[in-house]
């Protein structure tokens, strides 16, 4: 078992692209990278249990909702759903992140680190070059104990799905903010549902040369109001960091007009306008 961990570890020690974060948008981001089976991945999450808040829908109910065109990616998992008007609804979140999950996992070219934090980000000349690690819970007690220095991970293309604002939530944004990469981060704005998805969708972007944020980690960089208990932005987010990523490392992706097979509708919808992040 160790030495299977460890090589783990020397494998991935330099690696394509680290998703940093496996709640919706990281592991829709996986499954779509994954694809190209060219892509070496690995995954860090601090939690023991990934999935972030995707096992559970809001106040802790259950139920999963999800905005259309996101039903397609659904379709595509298998997983079932019950049909509303301009969303589905699957009957507990856990379907998906279970899922989702398993099929990030089985596929040769990832690895998931759990239990491992992204303390910091490795920068070289000017671009983000991977990232600084160790266990989740050495990290937690950094102040109780005598120095207990960090690893890394070194990556051509770092993928930043930190989730919102909380002790590891948003940890990329603010990072780049406390080096001078970035000038602000604002925090996320009052829930407004639908205003949130799009705007997560659109602004999904290389924030800084070597670094894609995507999910709510978006919010708090650009001041767009939280979403609340939907989860369609999520998935289409991540899949368009996916593919920002393929485009950042020189491959075929959706974005650019690159990709050979079927584009999804959902990313379409997911293309940005350059004025938008401009203005954004």
């Amino acid at each position: 078992m160790t030495r299977r961990y460890m090589m783990d570890m020397i494998t991935h020690a330099d690696t394509d692209v680290v998703i940093v974060g496996a709640g919706a948008s990281g592991l829709s981001c996986a499954y779509e990278l994954s694809k190209n089976p060219s892509v070496k991945i690995a995954i860090v999450e601090q939690s023991v249990s990934p999935g972030g808040g995707a096992w559970l829908g809001g106040q802790l109910f259950s139920a999963m909702v999800v905005r259309k065109p996101a039903h397609l990616f659904l379709d595509e998992l298998s997983i079932e759903y019950d049909q509303q008007e301009d969303y589905v609804v699957i009957k507990h979140a856990a379907l998906f992140t279970s899922t989702i999950m398993s099929k990030v996992l089985a596929r040769p070219n990832v690895k998931l680190f759990n239990a491992v934090a992204a303390e910091d980000l490795i920068v070289k000349e000017g671009r983000v070059a991977g990232v600084v690690t160790n266990w989740a819970l050495v990290s937690m007690n950094h102040d109780t104990q005598s120095c207990m220095d960090p690893n890394v991970m070194e990556a051509k293309v770092v993928v930043s799905s930190c989730g919102h604002d909380g002790p590891f939530g948003a940890s990329g944004v603010k990072r780049l903010k406390n080096i001078g990469m970035i000038d602000n981060v604002p925090g996320m704005k009052a829930l407004d549902m639908n205003v949130a998805e799009d705007a997560t969708v659109r602004l999904t972007r290389e924030i800084v040369p070597g670094m894609i944020v995507t999910g709510m980690e978006v919010a708090e960089i650009d001041g767009s109001p939280r979403m609340g208990p939907t989860f369609g932005a999520m998935m289409i987010s991540g899949q368009k960091a996916a593919h920002l990523a393929l485009k950042s490392l020189g491959l075929p992706n959706a974005l650019d007009g690159t990709f050979v097979g079927g584009v999804h509708p959902e990313l379409i919808l997911a293309a940005a306008e350059s004025a938008d992040i401009a203005e954004a």
